[in-house]
């Protein structure tokens, strides 16, 4: 048996997969695929309708916003957050290589203020006690950091605005959207497939910066057009859709933040017990979603060895990003609790063996 830790694309319900594979030789009873049905016809309307009222009573969305499906993934929206929101300054939170992506990006359109950085402990942790200037046009945050496992779980207190990538851990625990303008992410980890970004934005929120934004990257014409302006990812949606609705069945965000924290916790409670291994991010800003650990320093040499022993075990995706070295669980609300246990099994093992 294989078990999905891939940090994305990344695991999705069985019955996701088994109906969008469905889908895909015969979508609505049609005989045509989802694959090559027009997002126009009658049939596929009511897919990009129920996603998105599925995201607004998920999330507990207000009145007063729009949820978006849009082509680009999370690093188009580095460059159409800033288009859209940055008029004169704005201000950014340093936890990754993926803030760091969306701060270059916003250099482009006005003044960047770094608020604070974790980069001089190769961001191993969330910076605490910083000042949000009250001139900022909007506070940006990613909100977990796949490569380092790190996670805000908090919605922050912010005098300005508030902006979030939340790729990774969307749909993972409530989120009260009314203190955000804009909320955006990948779809690839909680969501559907790879292939769209989902956003969630505030429409009065829009229109106040004094730079022309061209058509496809300006937020209205995706609002005024249903996500509809051009073809958008129509298979992406479909599959969003279905797992919107498994989410839903299962008890919602709610029940998502209580299934995360019993698998973060069993996990990390074995990388602190066994003595092979360490864990890469401070204790209190440890992600639920991206698990990460290394080789305790006397054991570094069996790093390669026990990478092999856990692939020969059916753990898929557990290498660690580059940057950080050693390994990685990404735990997100698909996994089930038994691919969890599989792996600390095996952490056992080897250890018993050295």
């Amino acid at each position: 048996m294989k078990h999905n830790f891939c940090a994305g694309p990344a695991v999705l319900p069985q019955e996701v997969i088994e109906k969008s594979a469905q889908a895909v030789n015969d979508f609505a009873g049609t005989g045509i695929s989802i694959l090559s049905i027009s997002h126009r016809s009658k049939e596929f309307q009511p897919v990009v309708d129920e996603a998105t009222a599925l995201i607004k009573e998920i999330l507990s969305v207000p009145e007063g916003y729009s949820v978006l499906f849009l082509a680009g993934g999370a690093s188009m929206e580095f460059c159409r957050v800033p288009f859209n929101f940055l008029n004169r300054k704005a201000a950014y939170l340093n936890t990754g290589v993926w803030a760091k992506k969306a701060i270059k990006e916003a250099k482009a359109f006005g003044e960047v203020i770094e608020v604070a950085s974790s980069a001089d402990k190769n961001y191993t942790y969330i910076p605490k006690n910083f000042e949000i200037p009250s001139d900022a046009d909007y506070f940006h945050f990613t909100s977990n950091n796949t490569i380092y496992g790190t996670e805000i779980r908090k919605d922050p207190d912010s005098p300005v605005p508030l902006i979030s990538d939340m790729s990774s851990d969307i749909f993972s625990r409530p989120v009260d959207v009314s203190k955000y303008s804009c909320i955006y992410g990948g779809a690839q980890k909680n969501l559907a497939p790879s292939g769209m970004a989902f956003v969630i934005v505030k429409n009065d929120a829009l229109g106040k910066v004094e730079r022309y934004i061209p058509t496809m990257l300006d937020y209205r014409t995706h609002i005024d057009n249903g996500s509809m302006f051009n073809t958008p990812p129509t298979f992406t949606i479909y599959a969003a859709m279905e797992s919107l609705r498994w989410l839903k069945a299962q008890g919602g965000v709610e029940e998502m933040a209580k299934r995360a924290k019993v698998r973060a916790d069993m996990l990390y409670s074995e990388i602190d017990r066994n003595k092979l291994f360490v864990g890469t991010a401070v204790g209190e800003d440890r992600s639920y979603m991206n698990i990460c650990w290394v080789m305790n320093e006397e054991y570094k040499e069996l790093e390669e060895d026990f990478l092999k022993f856990a692939q020969g075990k059916g753990m898929v995706g557990i290498k660690g990003h580059r940057s950080v070295g050693g390994f990685r669980a990404s735990c997100y609300n698909a996994l089930p609790e038994e691919s969890v246990q599989a792996l600390i099994d095996c952490m056992r093992e080897y250890e018993s063996k050295h």
